[in-house]
């Protein structure tokens, strides 16, 4: 699997979306992780390793604790991915901005959710 396939991957399950926000707070252990989710430790152990193989954390080990850190390179390959659709869907709202200037009183024919 390639590295993006990974990290979206990675990224599509709601708990380690979750597990990365927290993170973003700062380095963790496992049981500081797993307190605000109603899975188990061994469940949660299981999420950041699928986040670690995307390589969008690492763990260290401190004498009997684990330590996550969130890693925030994977997540630029993900933005520079998103960079053309972002630009696309920008121009495309620009213009949208524009003919509502133009035309203030009939956004609904500008959207296409005129009645029919």
């Amino acid at each position: 699997m390639d590295e993006l396939s990974a990290i979206f991957l990675a990224l599509a399950d709601p708990t380690r979306r979750a597990l990365l926000a927290q993170l973003q707070q700062g380095e963790a252990t496992v049981t500081e992780l797993a307190a605000p989710h109603s899975i188990s430790v061994p469940s949660v152990s299981r999420h950041l390793k699928v986040l670690e193989q995307a390589g969008l954390i690492t763990k260290s080990r401190s004498a009997q604790w684990r330590n996550c850190r969130l890693q925030p390179a994977p997540l630029q390959q993900v933005e520079e991915w998103m960079r053309p659709y972002r630009d696309f869907l920008s121009t495309r709202l620009d213009r949208l901005d524009a003919q509502l200037a133009i035309n203030p009183d009939r956004p609904d024919e500008l959207t296409g959710l005129e009645d029919r």
